[in-house]
């Protein structure tokens, strides 16, 4: 018997787990693979020496994140990193735009594309500094987001946020289009835009590219000395030295109801685990809801709406090992920890029209980095540990051949921007959609984010619309993912969400908490209250 329950050791639920604890709650945390962090995890995957981030790697949410801040890491053995360049886009005629975290630098960069770009560059980063604290408030509160929101609008009054509203539902394509003339520093913002699954052409789509880019300008994109397991090591330290304990290679199989209420959970050795004040799911919507909960618990209106639940794209991933730096033509590009390449912004265009039309991209766009010009640990002087994913349209199932020939593809981006790459690999590690989620099973035909960030399905539309926080139609019951608001990233704000509603559903007036969330689902989703 425990306090709480949570499921899934993945960063979200060890940050859920870790802020029960500090409030003095007995927390149990059930994963279902030998070991945790989910998709935040490193392991030597291609050559004798060498140390890949299994999935995410560079971390500018985390590096920000008030959340992670919050928890004190860098105490738990993080000691964060940075690469000489935070970022480069490499276009196909070899020109390279260059993200320093010296905004002079930066500017120098785009100003070669467009001559008044490097002025530009900097009014927008003295627009992203006036508002940079509200923002990330805003991103990593609960919502609706209140107090951060309150700050933003006293900083900027009604006219300027009226333009930040604005600003907020461009597209890439519009909102670089508005700030630079030249195709560097567009492409520096737009590249960013699509870590996510989101065209250079969608609305809402710009705000992630502006996000990213200007997190690179002031934090850089940094990463944990010795891998991103760095990061899972500090969390369980730290939750394990305040009492909490984690079971692994256990696989939660129900989540146990009664009159309407989460009591426990139900694991695949047919144990039943009692929590007396909270259950926190860090899995993917649908499968907390459908598999793990059952839609006899839950109103026919919300099992409806989560059929339309859209994924994110799907992913390959391949590791290599080089037995020398990378042998770029355009030197520019060899101190960025992350490189984008394959495409200038038509390009981009065009890339992401072949995943929409589910068709297999023949130029794929990639993000590659380049560990050990990050973290000289990755691997033995004179190396290079590097990494590239290039996305897919999502599919139940891809065909081993179709994988290949992608992959082939991939290296022949890298080959044709560093002539001789080839000949120095000397391994190489493939993760095909499919693989990824053998791997992580969160991580569903290959998607990273826990579900599309496109705007239909963000704020009250995450997962579903009129969910939005981490309460659900089952009290006691709270989704700890990054199918919640604000979705993917390594930045812990669901996982930290859905303790705070934990926490506020168990104080002295956690009744009539629950009794809005119950009226506000009830309207939602029509449900009787009978």
């Amino acid at each position: 018997m425990a306090d709480a329950i949570v499921i899934g050791a993945g960063h979200n639920g060890l940050v859920a787990a870790n802020l029960l604890v500090d409030e003095g709650w007995d927390v149990q945390v059930i994963e279902a693979a030998p070991q945790p962090g989910g998709a935040v995890r490193s392991d030597v995957i291609t050559a004798p020496g060498y140390l890949s981030d299994l999935f995410s790697s560079f971390y500018p949410l985390s590096y920000a994140s008030p959340v992670m801040n919050g928890l004190g890491i860098t105490d738990w053995g993080v000691t964060w990193t940075h690469s000489p360049d935070v970022l480069a886009h490499l276009l196909p005629d070899g020109r390279a735009a260059v993200l320093n975290r010296d905004p002079e630098r930066t500017a120098s960069s785009v100003e070669r594309f467009a001559p008044g770009d490097g002025e530009k560059w900097h009014h927008a980063y003295d627009d992203w500094r006036e508002v940079s604290q509200q923002m990330l408030d805003v991103l990593f509160a609960g919502f609706p987001p209140v107090r951060g929101g309150i700050g933003l609008l006293r900083q900027l009054r009604t006219a300027g946020a009226l333009r930040l509203a604005r600003r907020l539902v461009l597209s890439a394509r519009e909102l670089t289009g508005e700030l630079f003339d030249g195709e560097g520093a567009r492409l520096i913002m737009t590249g960013c835009a699509l870590h996510t699954d989101l065209s250079p052409e969608e609305a809402g789509g710009g705000v992630y590219g502006w996000l990213l880019a200007m997190l690179g300008q002031e934090y850089g994109w940094p990463v944990p000395v010795g891998g991103a397991q760095k990061i899972t090591d500090a969390l369980v330290s730290r939750l394990e030295s305040k009492g909490g304990r984690i079971t692994y290679g256990n696989a939660v199989e129900r989540v146990l109801v009664a009159r309407g209420r989460a009591m426990g959970v139900r694991t695949a050795d047919g144990r039943d685990w009692r929590a007396t004040r909270a259950v926190l799911a860090d899995v993917p919507a649908p499968a907390l809801f459908l598999d793990l909960v059952g839609g006899r618990h839950l109103p026919p209106r919300f099992v409806e709406d989560l059929a339309h639940f859209r994924w994110d794209g799907a992913t390959v991933k391949v590791d290599w090992a080089l037995d020398t730096p990378i042998p770029w033509a355009n030197k520019e590009v060899a101190g960025a920890g992350t490189v984008h390449l394959g495409a200038d912004l038509n390009g981009l265009t065009h890339y992401s029209a072949s995943l929409a039309a589910d068709e297999v991209p023949d130029k794929p766009f990639m993000l590659l980095g380049q560990n050990t010009v990050a973290d000289p640990t990755r691997s033995p002087a004179g190396t290079e540990s590097m990494w590239a994913y290039t996305h897919l349209p999502h599919r139940a199932r891809w065909e081993p051949d179709i994988i290949a020939a992608h992959v082939e593809r991939m290296e022949q981006v890298v080959e044709d921007a560093a002539p001789g790459f080839r000949g120095h690999v000397v391994g190489r590690h493939v993760y095909s959609p499919a693989d990824m989620q053998a791997e992580n099973p969160s991580l569903i035909g290959g998607a990273l984010g826990g579900g599309t960030a496109a705007a239909f399905q963000q704020l009250f539309l995450r997962p579903i619309p009129g969910l939005g926080r981490a309460d659900t139609p089952v009290d006691r019951l709270f989704l700890a993912s990054a199918s919640a608001h604000p979705g993917g990233g390594v930045h812990g704000a669901p996982g930290a969400n859905a303790a705070r509603a934990a926490l506020a559903r168990a104080s002295l007036a956690g009744g009539l908490y629950r009794g809005v969330i119950d009226v506000a689902h009830r309207a939602i989703y029509k449900q009787s209250s009978a």
